[in-house]
């Protein structure tokens, strides 16, 4: 590995590292995330151009201990650590985030040195950028993201480009061959049924396409299926109409056809959830026993640990998920078993733990547990399967207000603000060293409108605090001039 990045073995050592004046950057990966692979070589390019600030790796599952300090439930994720303080985080395969925030963070300790492109952050910034672009190229699956709250016409012209790509389009997570979620192996499996052709797009890969699409169709989860540049729907309503006949009869009335003898590739093994192919490996005995396991309650959760006692930060995340969500769950210690640990990532085609499954179909990892949960898409994948009751506008917002202790209510991202209140809500809360949730009411309307009744307060951005109302830009612009805004949320 290239650069001066330093492997931490324990806690120890990385509380000695945290001790000196430096900025310490963490990078929280694990060996079976290709994301995580490919952001290790910007991390590394990263360490070379700033050498003032140190650059430390973690394996999360390995030093479950550190992973748990920092509440990390997914990778990659990088912690900015000043002083023996985080200072900021990034969680996600984001290049271009990755590094702005280093040459932000680096540079503001290097202030008073002279500008050089090795020292000043903002000065590198190009140059940096520009190798980002070229590994985002050569890797493919990671991809340049940009913050881009609103639709520009470039944004919608690349949107329906790809819409109009191939006549049956699916927005999915990951590929067919290898699907990312449950749902999205569903509707590649009615497909391959349906005798089709059909072109995908990887929208874990590109989160501009992932926010935009959201916008553009109308339709806030994943996957999405399209018909001749029409939204037919989701993962439920492909089922739906597959199972009707429905799907055929459209596909029949665009003029699609069946793909021809000459066209129909090899077989290759089904590996859906709770489905063995019969190049699995699997015996007759372990298929049917594990079948039986994911479908041992409505909820299952395969995990190392059990739920009062997790054995990796990503299990105990996902349990404290479910928790929130308020769900009835069963799990299965996958440590207390090798024959299920190692049978089960055949039969679901996943290679890591935990997995959730809803109703005998895996959900996947942390990582797409966390992404749905935070979305709301976990919340209606649950009411849809008629696991909880549905919640009401006023249950949701609560949730929302509560999602962090400190939680902000902006136009825009604190990395991209939209309006000039929301900026200075967002640097008062940074220069105060404060850590803050916040949530975009510019993407979501039925959020920015029911707020204002919730709260009684017609503006925007709103700071909460434990749920309770602190106010709007003026009020905390106020706090903070007289010393009372950290007090204030930290009681």
């Amino acid at each position: 590995m290239s650069g001066s990045v330093k492997d931490v073995q324990s806690k120890a050592e990385l509380d000695g590292l945290l001790r000196s004046d430096a900025l310490v950057i963490l990078h929280f990966w694990a060996s079976w995330c290709e994301a995580s692979k490919h952001m290790d070589q910007v991390f590394s390019h990263l360490s070379t151009d700033f050498p003032h600030a140190r650059f430390v790796r973690v394996e999360a599952e390995e030093q479950p201990e550190i992973s748990e300090a920092y509440s990390v439930a997914a990778v990659p994720y990088f912690v900015f650590s000043k002083d023996g303080k985080t200072v900021d985080t990034l969680e996600g395969a984001d290049p271009s985030s990755l590094a702005h925030k280093v040459a932000k963070a680096s540079g503001s300790i290097n202030a008073g040195e002279p500008a050089a492109p090795a020292s000043s952050g903002m000065a590198a910034g190009a140059a940096i950028l520009e190798t980002v672009r070229e590994l985002a190229r050569d890797n493919g699956s990671v991809t340049e993201s940009k913050v881009q709250p609103g639709l520009s016409s470039a944004l919608q012209k690349k949107i329906q480009q790809l819409i109009d790509s191939n006549p049956i389009m699916l927005f999915m997570k990951g590929s067919p061959e290898e699907p990312k979620c449950g749902f999205s192996r569903k509707v590649v499996d009615i497909l391959k049924e349906e005798n089709v052709n059909f072109g995908s797009f990887d929208i874990l890969s590109d989160n501009e396409i992932r926010e935009g699409l959201k916008k553009f169709s109308n339709w806030p989860t994943f996957p999405q299926l399209y018909c001749k540049g029409e939204l037919l729907g989701g993962s439920d309503i492909a089922i739906a109409m597959h199972e009707s006949g429905e799907l055929k009869e459209v596909f029949r009335d665009h003029g699609i056809g069946n793909i021809t003898s000459d066209e129909v590739k090899p077989a290759e093994p089904d590996r859906t959830a709770g489905v063995i192919s019969e190049n699995s490996g699997l015996s007759a005995a372990l298929a049917s026993r594990l079948k039986m396991l994911v479908n041992l309650s409505p909820v299952m959760l395969f995990m190392k640990g059990k739920p009062d006692e997790p054995k990796c930060g990503f299990s105990h995340k996902v349990v404290e998920i479910l928790r929130e969500e308020n769900v009835n769950f069963e799990s299965f210690d996958i440590l207390s078993d090798d024959e299920v640990r190692q049978g089960l990532k055949d039969y679901s085609n996943w290679s890591s733990y935990p997995q959730l499954y809803i109703k005998g179909e895996l959900i996947g990892g942390s990582d797409i547990v966390l992404q749905m949960h935070r979305s709301g898409e976990l919340r209606k994948v649950l009411e849809n399967k008629g696991i909880v009751k549905k919640d009401t506008n006023e249950d949701r917002l609560k949730k929302l207000t509560t999602s962090s202790a400190v939680m902000l209510f902006m136009k825009g991202t604190p990395d991209a603000p939209r309006c000039g209140f929301s900026s200075k809500v967002v640097n008062a809360l940074n220069e105060e060293g404060i850590g803050f949730g916040s949530f975009d009411i510019l993407t979501d309307d039925e959020v920015r409108q029911g707020l204002k009744v919730y709260s009684n307060w017609p503006t925007f951005p709103q700071l909460y605090y434990k749920g309770e109302l602190i106010g709007g830009c003026d009020i905390v612009l106020e706090l903070r001039s007289s010393g009372e805004l950290k007090s204030t949320l930290s009681e």
